[in-house]
Parts: C-alpha cells; sequence; structure tokens
C-alpha cells in the first residue's frame, strides 16, 4: 500500500537533546544539585511520565521540582534549563520541505508544555507539519494504542498508508501493530536509505 502520511517523532529524530545539561546548569547553581535532582527524577519517572501525558498542570509539575530541587532554584529558570537541551538534525530537517510535497506530514511526540514553550516551539520545521500530535493534549503516550489511533482518526486514511519514524524501538513496534509501517530510526543514514527502499520520494 502506498504511504499517504509520514509522522515523525521528535526527540532523537528532528531533534537530539542531551538532558546532562539540566544537571551541569543545577550543578552550577549548588554543588551537587544536579546529581541530586537526577537521582529523584529517575526514582520518580512515574512524574515525567504523567505530565507528558497531560495528567499534571505545569505548576503540579514544578511544584515537585522545586521539592527535588531544594528551592534553589527559580521555577522561569528550571524551565529554560529543563527545555534547552535540544540541537537540530539539519540533515532530516532539510528534507521535510521535499516530502511535504507528495506526503501528508506529522508530528507525534511525548513531549511536554514547557519543553514546547520554552524548547522548541520556535523552529521553523514545524511548518511542514500539517498537525502536532503531543502526548500531553492527546492524553496518552507512546506506546499507548490511543495516541497513534488520534493521527489515524485525524487523517482518516487506511492504517497502511501511515509510516512512522521514532528512535525508540518499542514505539516504532507500536505502531507497526497498529497496521503503520514504521521506521526504527539509528542514524541519519539509516532513516535516508530505509525511505528510499520504501520508494519515498524527497
Amino acid at each position: 500500500m502506498p504511504v499517504s502520511a509520514i509522522i515523525f517523532d521528535l526527540g532523537n529524530v528532528l531533534l537530539p537533546f542531551d538532558y546532562s545539561i539540566v544537571i551541569e546548569k543545577l550543578n552550577e547553581k549548588s554543588s551537587g544539585l544536579g546529581f541530586r535532582y537526577a537521582e529523584k527524577y529517575k526514582q520518580n519517572y512515574n512524574v515525567h511520565r504523567d505530565y507528558e501525558k497531560g495528567l499534571m498542570t505545569d505548576s503540579d509539575f514544578l511544584d515537585v521540582i522545586m521539592e527535588w530541587t531544594e528551592n534553589k532554584v527559580e521555577r522561569e529558570t528550571f524551565c529554560k534549563y529543563f527545555s534547552r537541551i535540544f540541537s537540530v538534525n539539519e540533515r532530516i530537517a532539510s528534507i521535510l520541505p521535499e516530502l511535504s510535497k507528495n506526503y501528508r506530514l506529522f508530528l507525534l511526540s511525548n513531549t511536554s508544555n514547557i519543553h514546547r514553550i520554552y524548547g522548541w516551539n520556535d523552529y521553523s520545521f514545524l511548518q511542514n507539519f500539517e498537525k502536532l500530535f503531543l502526548s500531553y493534549q492527546v492524553g496518552a503516550n507512546k506506546p499507548e494504542k490511543e495516541i497513534y489511533q488520534a493521527v489515524t482518526n485525524y487523517t482518516k486514511l487506511p492504517y497502511g498508508e501511515h509510516l512512522f519514524i521514532d528512535d525508540v524501538k518499542e514505539y516504532a513496534d507500536a505502531a507497526k501493530k497498529l497496521g503503520w509501517d514504521a521506521i526504527n530510526f539509528l542514524s541519519e543514514q539509516q532513516c535516508i536509505d530505509e525511505l528510499k527502499k520504501r520508494n519515498i520520494k524527497f
């Protein structure tokens, strides 16, 4: 079945990210603070998942973060530390305008409102997407079926006409279970090669 819609993940496909930047910034504020914060974040990762799923407001999330950072960082400052972790994968971003001439493009991301506002909302490559499907707005996280189904409900296309690109194999596999084609993103060149194998025009 020919591909009509290509759905991109955001983090580590279009935007590589590095959470060590947050740790370093917090350590600069207070010795060891970043390491203590990172340990709390790891031990309570459900908070991160709940926030990205839209089960917590920005304020609720930051209430928890203020505890984890021992109230040594202002909320606004933390939001900037937390979000300025991204860089652009220029090679993948550069093919979006050409892809958009022949396919409907969508973004599907586990992300949060803070990351959007302070981190990636102003990147110009986003203009190539018809619609953004963001976990905190949809109310579901990858690999939950509901977040993929939200895309299909919108496109009105057969499942087999969707191609998904994600760096997390579990998330790519979940798309396949729904009937989509999927590429597990490993590198820029590997992704380009996989698109060419499918005769995707760009």
